[in-house]
């Protein structure tokens, strides 16, 4: 059974998951303020657990007091450090793709949101602004969207399949491997990179090291699409196969992101 880290089912200890300790838990322990300002949904999640311990957690709902929190929250001490995430960009880029109004819309009004915090900073403080991903939007047709559900020569062979539509991690049944991964460069092998688990870690797919404890996550198999593609589950995966707009491969589009610094 394959673990979804967005729904978090099964049910795993997020410690156990995710030992270390994050950047908030880090700088509190050399006397740095802490605060985190988002969304009140994501206080308990176990993501923020795994990577925004430490610290107070501040929910509100709307973005502008968002900003006018994460002002006054670095300001409150000699040492500050505080992150706030407003999500709709991305929520909008799914559903509707970056070519859409839903999406320009969303953009605008995050640029709005970072201006109202910036006119706001505390004197020698520095604001980055940044995203975790870019996206790509995917045309509704059999060529751009090719149905893993239905498609009997890429299943055949396959226990589970995991990751998403841009990057897929394939887990092969015993014995079928080898099997697996020749099916899949034959099928995808011009629309996709396609690697075995030792070939994506040696080539840094997954950064410098892998722990040991991990490597059994990634896919004996593992897909990442460069052209404008994905494989969807339209089965198992109904919500996400129906998405305009994706993410998660390792082309530029997807993985360049600005950074934007304002100092006060």
């Amino acid at each position: 059974e394959l673990m979804n880290q967005l729904r978090w089912k099964p049910w795993t200890e997020p410690k156990a998951w995710q030992p270390y300790p994050t950047v908030f838990q880090l700088a509190d322990a050399v006397g740095v303020h802490t605060a985190q300002v988002s969304a009140p949904m994501f206080e308990q999640t176990p993501l923020t657990k795994i990577a925004l311990s430490g610290g107070s957690f501040l929910g509100r709902l709307s973005g502008e007091d968002r900003m006018d929190v994460a002002a006054q929250r670095l300001a409150a001490g000699d040492r500050s450090l505080v992150y706030t995430y407003y999500s709709e960009v991305d929520g909008k880029g799914h559903r509707f793709g970056t070519d859409s109004d839903a999406w320009r819309g969303q953009l605008m009004y995050v640029d709005g949101l970072a201006r109202r915090l910036a006119e706001q900073l505390p004197p020698r403080s520095a604001l980055y602004i940044t995203a975790d991903h870019g996206m790509i939007d995917i045309p509704f047709d059999e060529q751009s969207r090719i149905d893993f559900d239905e498609d009997w020569e890429l299943s055949a062979g396959v226990a589970l399949l995991g990751g998403e539509g841009r990057a897929r991690h394939v887990y092969a049944v015993p014995g079928a491997q080898a099997d697996v991964l020749a099916v899949w460069r034959e099928v995808l092998g011009e629309q996709f990179w396609i690697a075995s688990r030792d070939e994506a870690i040696a080539a840094g797919w997954f950064g410098p090291t892998v722990d040991e404890r991990v490597y059994g996550r990634i896919g004996d198999v593992v897909a990442a699409a460069h052209d404008d593609v994905i494989i969807t589950a339209s089965v198992n995966e109904p919500h996400e196969s129906a998405m305009a707009g994706v993410h998660g491969s390792l082309t530029p589009v997807e993985q360049l992101v600005p950074l934007l610094e304002v100092r006060s």
